[in-house]
């Protein structure tokens, strides 16, 4: 500014007027338009630099990224220097001496392609080459590189200055892959040599491949392949259209027979189906591995053939052996023998393996019963062992069974030398526990039965009564209803006719059941159903049977819908029965009939009861009463079946079944059957 202010004032002081204020002002303009300008070009300059360096930096951080080695081929200089990476000696390598390290078997081609680059043919090049890493030092180390090459040009110049080459070695991948072949190879090799059948199937079922042994069980009509099987779904064959779900497939092993009329095929083939799936569970291939067992097969009967024809050859021989192991074994037998001399005895398996050997005193402690008479005769066996003696009694467990002491028996025969001298004694022991015991069931079962037998005989003797009872009435009103003319008579005898049909239809009811479950036969048919209104028609039906003035009968029923599966004529069943029961012993007081929904063993079920102020049951006699035949009181009418149908209709039903009672302050009999509950609604006032 100042050398302009004094410009202008020389310029002032020499032109006058009016041009000196132009030129003045020319001046001005002209000064700022040029440094404008300048200005421009600077910022295009800084701007093309930092472009450039961010190129250049981005270009190097990728070179890093990649590991790749980038070097430059001077042709006038005849040498090749590292722009990145150390792939080269530093400051660089001649082109004959490169030349040396370049594979044999590469060569020629190598340097081809690199004259092509050189005299203009082509300016850009891609081609691997193998080098050798250690140049001549020791064993090559040969480098699989992989070469992509540019051929660089000067201004004006059509031949090419020097060669720019990225390098980047590829030998583990190569190595990788050859393994892989390899690999892949001998996996085929596996495959297709395998003893054993293999195929692949897509996971629609489809085939795929098929190795020898597959192809010559499935008779494939070439070396290759099979137009069969090829167009035939895996899911269509035998047996993999019966065994196999498509949709949720599974491991599958199989035997079985095999037969293909398509392919002439009957053999008997050892499959087994194994679906192949990815990391997240899907579905990829399905292996099928299949032998034909035809031949083993026949080997196998033919060996059982050989093994029966032995059998018998040998059957005489071996007879005495057999019934021997299969006395001692079934008998519980020990072989034992004992020696004066050390005092010893031993036991053994069969007749010559030893599994214990004790002392006389330690042998001693082991009996329970006569130990001091026994330790007595150890003390001095030849004296009481010089003949044959039998003994039975109690003794802890020898052989390691543990528990309480068992039977046992034991017998002996004195032993002599070639001298004729008592050396010890030889015989048997024997477990008699279970032999005991089956004794006293055996007299148990005995009076249980004589029991049993007098049970029946009242059963019969009650049974023609009961039978005989209704049928006289039966009978009887039936003679005197012809006589009678008042309606309310005939109304009343018709009453007392039905109600001993109904008894007798009870009765031959029960018996019918009874035989039932004698035979097994019973069946529990459950329905789906609401209780509800079935169980209050039960409540009315069976308050009718109760006769007495002072008796109220109660129906507790506390749902407005229970709907649930139930066999419910069964259950109807059960609670007649125990009303029919409650009649009979009650004469004051009350019989309350009812159910709720209850839990038991961690299901849900239905729990029904019977309430009653009769005379009651002793408390001993409350496991009794669901015997059969079994009657407390031989005055009350009844066969004394009734409540042992209803346990085995009860223990049918997988439930629980019981009575609570004392004497003189009635009874509750109840059950509990488990059941699914759909709905239940109770009552707003219950």
């Amino acid at each position: 500014m100042i050398l302009l202010y004094n410009t202008s004032f020389l310029l002032s002081v020499q032109m006058p007027g009016a041009f000196t204020s132009v030129l003045i002002l020319l001046v001005l303009v002209i000064f700022v338009v040029v440094l404008v300008r300048n200005r421009f070009i600077y910022l295009r300059i800084r701007r093309r630099r930092n472009k450039s360096q961010a190129t250049y930096n981005m270009i190097e951080q990728a070179i890093k990224t990649t590991q790749n080695d980038v070097v430059h081929y001077v042709l006038r200089d005849g040498m090749i220097y590292n722009l990145y990476g150390h792939l080269y000696p530093d400051p660089g390598i001649s082109v004959e001496e490169w030349k040396k390290y370049v594979h044999p078997e590469d060569f020629e081609e190598t340097l081809g392609r690199f004259r092509q680059l050189i005299s203009g043919e082509t300016a850009r090049d891609e081609f691997y080459y193998r080098w050798d890493a250690n140049m001549g030092k020791g064993e090559p180390k040969w480098n699989y590189l992989h070469n992509v090459s540019v051929a660089e040009y000067d201004a004006d110049t059509k031949q090419p200055s020097a060669i720019i080459s990225t390098l980047w070695d590829e030998g583990e991948l190569k190595k990788e892959e050859q393994e892989g072949e390899e690999l892949a190879y001998k996996y085929q090799q596996i495959f297709e040599n395998s003893i054993i059948g293999l195929s692949f199937y897509t996971p629609d079922g489809w085939l795929l491949n098929s190795n020898k042994m597959m192809r010559e069980i499935c008779h494939f009509d070439s070396e290759e392949a099979d137009a069969f099987f090829s167009n035939m779904n895996l899911f269509e064959l035998s047996p993999f259209r019966e065994c196999c779900d498509k949709n949720n497939l599974e491991e599958l092993w199989i035997c079985h027979q095999s037969v293909v009329p398509e392919r002439d095929i009957c053999d008997y083939l050892e499959t087994r189906l194994h679906p192949i799936r990815d990391d997240v569970g899907n579905l990829i291939y399905i292996a099928i591995a299949s032998r034909n067992v035809s031949e083993e097969r026949e080997m196998y009967q033919q060996a059982k053939l050989n093994d029966t024809q032995i059998q018998k050859a040998n059957e005489e021989i071996q007879r005495y052996e057999e019934e021997l192991r299969y006395m001692m074994e079934a008998c519980r037998m020990r072989v034992w023998r004992s020696s004066f001399k050390d005092n010893t005895i031993s036991f053994y398996q069969g007749l010559s393996e030893e599994i214990l050997k004790i002392s006389f005193h330690d042998l001693a402690d082991y009996f329970v019963d006569d130990r001091e008479s026994i330790a007595t005769h150890f003390a001095n066996p030849s004296q009481f062992y010089t003949t044959a003696m039998s003994y039975v009694g109690r003794m802890k467990p020898v052989f390691g069974e543990g528990g309480d002491p068992k039977w046992v028996q034991l017998d002996s025969i004195p032993l002599y030398d070639e001298d004729g001298q008592l050396t010890g004694a030889f015989g048997l022991i024997r477990n008699i526990n279970n032999l005991m015991e089956k004794q006293e069931q055996l007299k148990q079962e005995t009076e249980r039965a004589n029991d049993a037998g007098r049970l029946k005989s009242v059963f019969l003797a009650n049974m023609t009564h009961e039978i005989r009872t209704p049928l006289n009435a039966i009978v009887g009103f039936t003679d005197v209803l012809q006589l009678i003319e008042s309606p309310d008579d005939k109304r009343e005898l018709i009453r007392l006719i039905h109600n001993n049909c109904d008894m007798l239809l009870r009765l031959i009811n029960d018996i019918l059941v009874l035989t039932n479950v004698d035979a097994n036969n019973m069946e529990i048919k459950p329905v789906e159903s609401d209780i509800v209104p079935d169980f209050d028609s039960l409540g009315q039906t069976l308050a009718q049977r109760v006769q007495e003035p002072g008796v109220e009968f109660i129906v507790d029923n506390p749902y407005e819908r229970c709907v649930t599966y139930l066999d419910n004529d069964r259950m109807d069943q059960v609670l007649t029965n125990f009303v029919t029961n409650a009649v009979k012993y009650t004469h004051q007081g009350h019989i309350r009939l009812g159910y709720r929904v209850e839990e038991r063993h961690g299901k849900s079920g239905i729990y029904a009861y019977c309430e009653d102020t009769g005379s009651g049951i002793p408390k001993d006699q409350c496991e009794r009463i669901f015997e059969r035949f079994v009657k407390l009181n031989d005055y009350i009418q009844g066969t004394g079946i009734g409540l042992s149908i209803c346990k085995a209709i009860i223990e049918k039903c997988e439930g629980d079944i019981g009575v609570e009672s004392e004497v003189d302050q009635g009874s509750t009999f109840w059950f509990w059957v488990p059941a699914e509950i759909k709905e239940l609604k109770v009552k707003e006032n219950a």
